[in-house]
């Protein structure tokens, strides 16, 4: 008998890309802290671990504050056969870690993955520290060590210098105190069910060859009043004329007004694909903009 991807018994482990104490494991540690986490080189095998049953969930960054949509994820989740049941938000604090005895006097260069660099940017020149770029700020700490060099010192979170033995010199050294990243819980089953007051939909879909399909698309979230949090383009197919949607709305599929927008939409859509339904994280109220005067 073939086994089935929901046949597959429970490992309760957590699949995240990166290097035990990566920020991803951060989530995974914050989000499922009964879980084990599971490290993968890439994203495509975060998938395929949870595809081929050796974990459970996947934890996929999807998008940061700073610097906006996580490169490849929006064109590998519609293809993942995995269906989205959470977000997390987790703030990036950024610490400098060096060897233990090591004063911060005597660190002369750090090692980080390069978004993280800049963001340190004011510390480091206050300090006269340069900055080296490194594949994965969690594997450069382990690289530290594994017997590194006493005048170097990493740029990572904290649960990176708890796993590999470093000594926290400086916490919170980021410059912008509002960077944070959003995380998509994945599982091999759907979960529909309303678990929360505040729902999210996810979906992706193409519109129609007709003109203003997209304008015509839109439309019924607008005189429907369901509130689309991100709607962005890219090519898909490897061509420039075909393009796919990814939008993320308030709601609920069962709900009356989310159920007319989306039955709008897939009048003027050729395609059209729920990602996910899952409660918001309660953190995202604290990165959604403030309601302008007189609202």
């Amino acid at each position: 008998m073939e086994t089935t991807m929901t046949d597959r018994a429970a490992t309760n482990r957590i699949a995240f890309q990166g290097e035990l104490g990566a920020y991803s494991h951060e989530a995974c540690r914050n989000a499922r802290p009964g879980m084990e986490p599971l490290p993968c080189r890439a994203f495509e095998d975060v998938i395929q671990a949870v595809r081929s049953g050796q974990a459970d969930l996947a934890m996929l960054p999807v998008e940061n504050s700073t610097y906006g949509r996580v490169a490849d994820i929006h064109r590998l989740l519609p293809e993942s056969g995995l269906h989205i049941v959470d977000e997390a938000f987790v703030r990036v604090h950024i610490s400098l870690m060096a060897l233990p005895g090591v004063a911060i006097e005597d660190i002369k260069k750090v090692r980080a993955h390069l978004v993280l660099l800049p963001q340190s940017a004011a510390f480091l020149a206050r300090y006269g520290i340069r900055g080296e770029a490194a594949a994965d700020s969690a594997g450069a700490a382990a690289e530290l060590a594994q017997g590194g060099d006493p005048s170097t010192g990493v740029l990572a979170s904290d649960l990176a210098a708890e796993i590999h033995g470093l000594n926290i010199l400086a916490r919170h050294i980021e410059d912008h105190a509002h960077n944070t990243t959003r995380f998509l819980i994945m599982s091999r089953q759907d979960d529909p069910a309303r678990r929360a007051e505040k729902m999210m939909t996810t979906f992706v879909f193409r519109v129609r060859n007709i003109p203003a399909a997209l304008y015509k698309a839109m439309g019924g979230f607008a005189t429907n009043g369901v509130n689309m949090t991100k709607l962005e383009s890219y090519m898909a197919d490897g061509v420039f004329t075909a393009t796919q949607f990814y939008a993320d709305i308030e709601g609920h599929p069962e709900d009356p007004n989310v159920r007319r927008a989306l039955d709008e939409l897939s009048y003027f859509s050729s395609s059209l694909h729920i990602l996910g339904v899952y409660p918001a994280d309660p953190l995202r109220a604290e990165h959604e903009p403030a309601p302008a005067e007189g609202e």
